[in-house]
Protein backbone atom coordinates (compact mmCIF):
# COMPACT_ATOMS: atom_id res chain seq x y z
CA UNK A 1 0.00 0.00 0.00
CA UNK A 2 1.11 2.98 -0.85
CA UNK A 3 2.29 5.15 2.58
CA UNK A 4 1.75 8.87 0.63
CA UNK A 5 -1.78 7.86 0.23
CA UNK A 6 -2.33 7.75 3.85
CA UNK A 7 -4.48 4.96 3.57
CA UNK A 8 -5.95 3.54 6.57
CA UNK A 9 -7.62 -0.14 6.23
CA UNK A 10 -8.74 -1.13 9.78
CA UNK A 11 -8.00 -4.95 10.55
CA UNK A 12 -11.10 -7.03 12.43
CA UNK A 13 -9.18 -6.56 15.72
CA UNK A 14 -8.93 -2.21 15.56
CA UNK A 15 -12.47 -2.08 14.63
CA UNK A 16 -14.17 -3.79 17.35
CA UNK A 17 -11.64 -1.41 19.47
CA UNK A 18 -13.06 1.78 17.80
CA UNK A 19 -16.85 0.58 18.86
CA UNK A 20 -15.68 0.38 22.56
CA UNK A 21 -15.67 -2.58 24.60
CA UNK A 22 -19.37 -2.98 25.32
CA UNK A 23 -19.73 -2.66 21.25
CA UNK A 24 -17.06 -5.38 20.73
CA UNK A 25 -18.25 -8.34 23.08
CA UNK A 26 -21.30 -8.23 21.45
CA UNK A 27 -19.99 -8.57 18.27
CA UNK A 28 -17.54 -10.62 19.17
CA UNK A 29 -20.77 -12.40 20.23
CA UNK A 30 -22.46 -12.54 17.04
CA UNK A 31 -24.04 -9.03 17.26
CA UNK A 32 -23.73 -7.93 14.03
CA UNK A 33 -25.62 -11.32 12.42
CA UNK A 34 -28.60 -10.07 14.84
CA UNK A 35 -28.72 -6.95 14.31
CA UNK A 36 -28.94 -7.31 10.26
CA UNK A 37 -31.54 -10.38 10.48
CA UNK A 38 -34.94 -10.17 9.31
CA UNK A 39 -37.75 -12.11 9.38
CA UNK A 40 -37.32 -15.52 8.16
CA UNK A 41 -40.19 -14.16 4.97
CA UNK A 42 -37.46 -12.08 3.66
CA UNK A 43 -34.88 -14.24 0.81
CA UNK A 44 -32.45 -14.62 0.01
CA UNK A 45 -29.94 -11.84 0.21
CA UNK A 46 -28.85 -9.95 -2.71
CA UNK A 47 -25.02 -8.86 -2.84
CA UNK A 48 -23.31 -7.04 -5.46
CA UNK A 49 -20.70 -8.08 -7.40
CA UNK A 50 -17.37 -7.45 -6.57
CA UNK A 51 -14.36 -9.61 -7.33
CA UNK A 52 -12.35 -11.81 -3.95
CA UNK A 53 -9.30 -10.17 -4.50
CA UNK A 54 -9.05 -7.16 -6.57
CA UNK A 55 -11.35 -4.72 -7.90
CA UNK A 56 -11.45 -2.89 -11.87
CA UNK A 57 -12.79 0.52 -12.03
CA UNK A 58 -13.13 2.48 -15.09
CA UNK A 59 -11.85 6.17 -15.22
CA UNK A 60 -12.03 9.00 -17.42
CA UNK A 61 -12.34 12.63 -17.91
CA UNK A 62 -13.82 14.93 -20.13
CA UNK A 63 -16.94 17.31 -20.34
CA UNK A 64 -19.40 15.32 -22.52
CA UNK A 65 -21.51 13.47 -20.22
CA UNK A 66 -22.94 11.28 -22.15
CA UNK A 67 -19.61 10.45 -24.08
CA UNK A 68 -17.92 10.11 -20.38
CA UNK A 69 -21.02 7.34 -19.22
CA UNK A 70 -20.44 5.79 -21.93
CA UNK A 71 -16.44 5.42 -21.65
CA UNK A 72 -16.94 3.75 -17.94
CA UNK A 73 -19.69 1.88 -18.67
CA UNK A 74 -18.50 0.02 -21.91
CA UNK A 75 -15.39 -2.26 -20.21
CA UNK A 76 -18.25 -3.95 -18.35
CA UNK A 77 -21.11 -4.21 -20.45
CA UNK A 78 -20.28 -7.92 -21.06
CA UNK A 79 -21.01 -8.69 -17.12
CA UNK A 80 -23.80 -6.39 -17.04
CA UNK A 81 -25.69 -7.91 -19.90
CA UNK A 82 -25.40 -11.67 -18.07
CA UNK A 83 -26.18 -9.79 -14.09
CA UNK A 84 -29.49 -8.07 -15.91
CA UNK A 85 -30.74 -11.01 -17.67
CA UNK A 86 -33.81 -11.31 -16.58
CA UNK A 87 -33.35 -8.97 -13.43
CA UNK A 88 -36.04 -5.41 -13.12
CA UNK A 89 -33.07 -2.86 -13.73
CA UNK A 90 -33.45 -0.13 -10.69
CA UNK A 91 -31.78 3.42 -11.83
CA UNK A 92 -30.91 5.01 -8.22
CA UNK A 93 -30.17 8.62 -9.02
CA UNK A 94 -29.13 11.09 -5.91
CA UNK A 95 -31.64 13.71 -5.05
CA UNK A 96 -30.84 15.31 -2.07
CA UNK A 97 -33.07 18.37 -2.73
CA UNK A 98 -35.45 19.54 -5.55
CA UNK A 99 -34.28 22.84 -6.25
CA UNK A 100 -30.53 23.05 -6.04
CA UNK A 101 -29.30 21.24 -9.42
CA UNK A 102 -25.54 20.94 -7.95
CA UNK A 103 -26.74 18.51 -5.38
CA UNK A 104 -28.68 15.97 -8.04
CA UNK A 105 -27.63 13.65 -10.86
CA UNK A 106 -27.53 15.33 -13.98
CA UNK A 107 -29.99 14.40 -16.43
CA UNK A 108 -27.61 14.35 -18.92
CA UNK A 109 -26.00 11.38 -17.18
CA UNK A 110 -29.15 9.56 -16.77
CA UNK A 111 -29.71 9.67 -20.47
CA UNK A 112 -26.16 8.89 -21.09
CA UNK A 113 -26.31 5.56 -19.09
CA UNK A 114 -30.06 5.40 -20.55
CA UNK A 115 -28.36 5.65 -23.97
CA UNK A 116 -26.09 2.93 -23.39
CA UNK A 117 -27.96 0.19 -21.74
CA UNK A 118 -31.04 0.35 -24.01
CA UNK A 119 -29.38 -1.40 -26.86
CA UNK A 120 -28.89 -4.60 -24.71
CA UNK A 121 -32.07 -4.08 -21.75
CA UNK A 122 -35.03 -4.19 -23.76
CA UNK A 123 -37.42 -4.36 -20.20
CA UNK A 124 -39.15 -0.92 -18.82
CA UNK A 125 -36.47 0.85 -16.62
CA UNK A 126 -37.31 2.51 -13.21
CA UNK A 127 -35.55 5.55 -11.79
CA UNK A 128 -35.91 5.49 -8.02
CA UNK A 129 -35.75 7.71 -5.35
CA UNK A 130 -36.42 8.16 -1.94
CA UNK A 131 -35.61 11.83 -0.70
CA UNK A 132 -35.25 12.35 3.36
CA UNK A 133 -36.74 15.62 3.37
CA UNK A 134 -38.19 16.46 0.26
CA UNK A 135 -41.33 15.13 -2.24
CA UNK A 136 -39.17 12.99 -4.86
CA UNK A 137 -41.75 13.86 -7.79
CA UNK A 138 -41.07 17.40 -7.80
CA UNK A 139 -37.20 16.48 -8.29
CA UNK A 140 -38.05 14.17 -11.09
CA UNK A 141 -39.41 17.45 -12.50
CA UNK A 142 -37.67 20.15 -12.06
CA UNK A 143 -34.38 18.08 -12.74
CA UNK A 144 -35.53 17.28 -16.66
CA UNK A 145 -36.07 13.48 -15.26
CA UNK A 146 -39.56 13.39 -16.67
CA UNK A 147 -38.27 14.37 -20.46
CA UNK A 148 -36.59 11.11 -20.64
CA UNK A 149 -39.76 9.13 -20.62
CA UNK A 150 -40.03 10.48 -24.51
CA UNK A 151 -36.84 8.59 -25.34
CA UNK A 152 -36.89 5.39 -23.06
CA UNK A 153 -38.96 3.18 -21.73
CA UNK A 154 -39.27 4.51 -18.02
CA UNK A 155 -40.98 4.55 -15.35
CA UNK A 156 -40.34 6.69 -11.98
CA UNK A 157 -40.74 5.76 -8.53
CA UNK A 158 -40.53 7.49 -4.89
CA UNK A 159 -39.53 4.30 -3.18
CA UNK A 160 -41.07 6.00 0.16
CA UNK A 161 -44.32 5.17 -1.17
CA UNK A 162 -43.88 1.47 -1.34
CA UNK A 163 -43.54 0.08 1.92
CA UNK A 164 -40.76 -1.96 3.78
CA UNK A 165 -39.36 -4.64 5.68
CA UNK A 166 -37.44 -4.43 9.42
CA UNK A 167 -34.17 -4.02 9.42
CA UNK A 168 -31.84 -3.67 12.72
CA UNK A 169 -29.25 -0.99 13.40
CA UNK A 170 -28.16 0.49 16.63
CA UNK A 171 -29.22 4.04 18.48
CA UNK A 172 -27.18 6.31 20.56
CA UNK A 173 -27.80 3.97 24.22
CA UNK A 174 -26.12 0.98 21.86
CA UNK A 175 -29.27 -0.72 21.73
CA UNK A 176 -31.28 -2.60 19.16
CA UNK A 177 -33.37 -0.51 16.89
CA UNK A 178 -35.88 -1.43 14.30
CA UNK A 179 -35.64 0.40 11.17
CA UNK A 180 -38.01 -0.38 8.00
CA UNK A 181 -36.41 -1.03 4.63
CA UNK A 182 -37.77 -0.03 0.99
CA UNK A 183 -39.33 -3.24 -0.16
CA UNK A 184 -37.43 -2.71 -3.20
CA UNK A 185 -34.62 -3.30 -1.97
CA UNK A 186 -35.26 -6.77 -0.40
CA UNK A 187 -36.33 -8.45 -3.95
CA UNK A 188 -33.73 -10.64 -5.69
CA UNK A 189 -35.33 -9.95 -9.27
CA UNK A 190 -34.45 -6.24 -8.47
CA UNK A 191 -30.47 -4.60 -10.11
CA UNK A 192 -29.71 -1.48 -8.73
CA UNK A 193 -27.18 0.97 -10.41
CA UNK A 194 -26.18 3.82 -8.66
CA UNK A 195 -25.52 7.12 -10.41
CA UNK A 196 -24.51 10.26 -8.00
CA UNK A 197 -22.41 13.13 -8.15
CA UNK A 198 -18.73 13.64 -6.19
CA UNK A 199 -19.83 15.79 -2.99
CA UNK A 200 -18.85 16.39 0.08
CA UNK A 201 -20.94 16.06 3.26
CA UNK A 202 -22.12 16.93 6.37
CA UNK A 203 -22.40 14.10 8.77
CA UNK A 204 -19.81 11.38 6.92
CA UNK A 205 -17.11 13.56 5.02
CA UNK A 206 -18.23 12.43 1.56
CA UNK A 207 -20.76 10.93 -0.33
CA UNK A 208 -20.76 8.66 -3.28
CA UNK A 209 -21.78 5.28 -4.87
CA UNK A 210 -22.03 3.18 -1.53
CA UNK A 211 -24.02 6.22 0.23
CA UNK A 212 -26.61 6.75 -2.20
CA UNK A 213 -27.99 3.57 -1.82
CA UNK A 214 -27.15 2.72 1.93
CA UNK A 215 -29.16 5.65 2.66
CA UNK A 216 -31.64 5.35 0.50
CA UNK A 217 -33.09 1.89 1.70
CA UNK A 218 -34.49 3.56 4.86
CA UNK A 219 -37.63 4.95 3.99
CA UNK A 220 -39.55 8.22 4.97
CA UNK A 221 -42.92 7.36 5.92
CA UNK A 222 -45.41 9.90 5.71
CA UNK A 223 -48.19 10.56 8.27
CA UNK A 224 -50.65 7.81 7.32
CA UNK A 225 -54.05 6.66 9.06
CA UNK A 226 -53.49 8.58 11.90
CA UNK A 227 -50.16 7.47 12.57
CA UNK A 228 -47.25 10.08 12.69
CA UNK A 229 -44.46 10.35 10.26
CA UNK A 230 -41.55 8.58 10.42
CA UNK A 231 -38.37 9.43 8.86
CA UNK A 232 -35.79 7.05 9.27
CA UNK A 233 -32.92 8.59 7.39
CA UNK A 234 -33.40 11.43 9.16
CA UNK A 235 -33.22 9.65 12.93
CA UNK A 236 -29.84 7.46 11.61
CA UNK A 237 -28.23 10.93 10.69
CA UNK A 238 -29.13 12.96 13.78
CA UNK A 239 -27.65 10.04 15.94
CA UNK A 240 -24.53 11.77 14.92
CA UNK A 241 -21.39 10.59 12.94
CA UNK A 242 -20.11 7.75 15.06
CA UNK A 243 -23.45 6.32 14.97
CA UNK A 244 -24.39 7.06 11.01
CA UNK A 245 -21.11 5.52 10.06
CA UNK A 246 -21.44 2.02 12.09
CA UNK A 247 -24.84 2.13 10.70
CA UNK A 248 -24.02 2.25 6.91
CA UNK A 249 -21.59 -0.26 7.65
CA UNK A 250 -24.88 -2.53 8.98
CA UNK A 251 -26.42 -1.60 6.45
CA UNK A 252 -23.98 -2.35 4.00
CA UNK A 253 -23.67 -5.70 5.11
CA UNK A 254 -26.90 -6.12 3.10
CA UNK A 255 -27.56 -3.45 0.60
CA UNK A 256 -25.49 -1.79 -1.86
CA UNK A 257 -25.76 -1.26 -5.46
CA UNK A 258 -24.87 -3.98 -7.73
CA UNK A 259 -23.16 -1.35 -10.30
CA UNK A 260 -22.23 2.49 -9.47
CA UNK A 261 -21.39 5.19 -11.75
CA UNK A 262 -20.10 8.62 -10.02
CA UNK A 263 -20.37 12.09 -12.66
CA UNK A 264 -17.71 14.11 -11.87
CA UNK A 265 -17.89 16.37 -14.39
CA UNK A 266 -18.88 19.16 -12.08
CA UNK A 267 -18.62 18.04 -8.09
CA UNK A 268 -19.15 19.78 -4.73
CA UNK A 269 -17.33 20.99 -1.78
CA UNK A 270 -18.10 22.84 1.52
CA UNK A 271 -21.48 22.50 2.93
CA UNK A 272 -22.26 19.96 1.40
CA UNK A 273 -24.35 17.86 0.31
CA UNK A 274 -26.71 20.64 0.07
CA UNK A 275 -24.67 24.15 0.38
CA UNK A 276 -21.68 23.18 -1.17
CA UNK A 277 -20.42 24.69 -3.89
CA UNK A 278 -18.87 23.55 -7.54
CA UNK A 279 -15.70 21.98 -8.66
CA UNK A 280 -15.05 22.17 -12.13
CA UNK A 281 -13.21 17.99 -11.75
CA UNK A 282 -14.48 16.75 -15.23
CA UNK A 283 -13.99 13.00 -14.42
CA UNK A 284 -16.15 9.53 -14.59
CA UNK A 285 -15.66 6.73 -13.28
CA UNK A 286 -17.39 3.05 -12.46
CA UNK A 287 -17.41 -0.21 -11.19
CA UNK A 288 -19.14 -3.63 -10.10
CA UNK A 289 -17.38 -2.21 -6.43
CA UNK A 290 -19.04 0.13 -4.60
CA UNK A 291 -16.12 0.20 -2.16
CA UNK A 292 -13.46 0.80 -4.82
CA UNK A 293 -15.51 3.71 -6.48
CA UNK A 294 -15.59 5.60 -3.39
CA UNK A 295 -12.14 4.93 -2.45
CA UNK A 296 -11.02 6.72 -5.88
CA UNK A 297 -13.18 9.61 -4.98
CA UNK A 298 -11.74 10.17 -1.79
CA UNK A 299 -8.29 10.17 -3.73
CA UNK A 300 -9.68 12.45 -6.66
CA UNK A 301 -11.13 14.46 -3.70
CA UNK A 302 -7.62 14.75 -1.96
CA UNK A 303 -9.74 13.21 1.37
CA UNK A 304 -7.61 10.68 3.47
CA UNK A 305 -9.30 7.35 3.60
CA UNK A 306 -8.90 7.51 7.29
CA UNK A 307 -11.50 10.61 7.17
CA UNK A 308 -14.78 7.90 6.23
CA UNK A 309 -15.58 5.53 8.35
CA UNK A 310 -18.29 3.36 6.95
CA UNK A 311 -15.34 2.58 3.92
CA UNK A 312 -13.13 1.66 7.23
CA UNK A 313 -15.96 -0.21 9.22
CA UNK A 314 -16.81 -2.08 5.97
CA UNK A 315 -13.38 -3.11 4.69
CA UNK A 316 -12.77 -4.59 7.85
CA UNK A 317 -15.54 -6.79 7.66
CA UNK A 318 -14.31 -7.83 3.92
CA UNK A 319 -17.18 -5.72 1.80
CA UNK A 320 -15.16 -4.87 -1.11
CA UNK A 321 -11.92 -3.27 -1.96
CA UNK A 322 -10.08 0.35 -0.70
CA UNK A 323 -6.89 -0.74 -0.72
CA UNK A 324 -5.64 1.09 -3.68
CA UNK A 325 -2.99 -1.25 -4.65
CA UNK A 326 -5.80 -4.01 -5.48
CA UNK A 327 -7.69 -1.72 -7.77
CA UNK A 328 -6.74 -1.57 -11.41
CA UNK A 329 -7.64 1.40 -13.44
CA UNK A 330 -9.52 1.25 -16.88
CA UNK A 331 -8.59 3.77 -18.95
CA UNK A 332 -5.49 5.87 -19.94
CA UNK A 333 -6.35 8.56 -17.47
CA UNK A 334 -4.93 8.39 -13.71
CA UNK A 335 -6.73 9.34 -10.84
CA UNK A 336 -3.50 10.56 -9.46
CA UNK A 337 -3.05 13.38 -12.31
CA UNK A 338 -6.49 14.38 -11.45
CA UNK A 339 -6.72 15.30 -7.65
CA UNK A 340 -8.08 18.29 -6.49
CA UNK A 341 -8.40 19.28 -3.02
CA UNK A 342 -12.27 19.89 -2.15
CA UNK A 343 -13.03 22.31 1.05
CA UNK A 344 -14.84 20.06 3.51
CA UNK A 345 -17.62 21.38 5.37
CA UNK A 346 -17.78 23.02 7.80
CA UNK A 347 -17.86 21.07 10.94
CA UNK A 348 -15.90 18.68 9.50
CA UNK A 349 -13.66 17.75 12.54
CA UNK A 350 -16.78 16.98 14.13
CA UNK A 351 -17.76 14.30 11.62
CA UNK A 352 -14.08 12.99 12.78
CA UNK A 353 -15.56 11.48 16.12
CA UNK A 354 -16.46 8.90 13.98
CA UNK A 355 -13.08 6.23 15.16
CA UNK A 356 -14.49 7.42 19.22
CA UNK A 357 -15.59 4.45 20.89
CA UNK A 358 -19.33 4.25 20.91
CA UNK A 359 -19.98 4.68 24.22
CA UNK A 360 -23.93 4.51 25.39
CA UNK A 361 -24.89 7.86 27.04
CA UNK A 362 -25.34 6.64 30.31
CA UNK A 363 -21.89 5.51 30.81
CA UNK A 364 -20.62 9.15 30.06
CA UNK A 365 -19.28 11.34 33.25
CA UNK A 366 -22.19 13.79 34.05
CA UNK A 367 -21.60 17.52 33.14
CA UNK A 368 -21.68 19.64 36.31
CA UNK A 369 -23.87 22.43 35.66
CA UNK A 370 -23.27 25.73 37.70
CA UNK A 371 -26.16 26.52 40.05
CA UNK A 372 -28.79 29.00 38.82
CA UNK A 373 -28.83 32.21 40.65
CA UNK A 374 -32.38 32.97 42.26
CA UNK A 375 -34.56 35.36 40.24
CA UNK A 376 -34.42 38.17 41.76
Amino acid sequence: MNSSEKQLVIGRRNALKMLGLSSAAMLAGGFTDIVAAESESIKPKSTPVVSAGRSSVAFTTGTDRQQMIFEVVKPFEAELKKALKGKQLIIKPNMVATNVALCATHVDALSGLLEYVKSFYKGQIIIAESSSVVNSADGFKNYGYLDLAKDYKVKFVDMNTLGGKPYFVINRDLHLDKIQIADVFFDPNNYFISISRLKTHDTVVMTGAVKNIVLSAPLNLPAAGGAKPINYKRNLHSAGPRWLHYNMHLVSKRFLPHFSIIDGVEGMEGNGPIRGTAVNHKVALASFDPMAVDSICCQLMDIPLEYVGYLNYNAAADIGIIDREKIDIIGSAKPSDHVIKYALHSNAESQLEWDDPLTPPSSRPQVQQPAQKPVQ
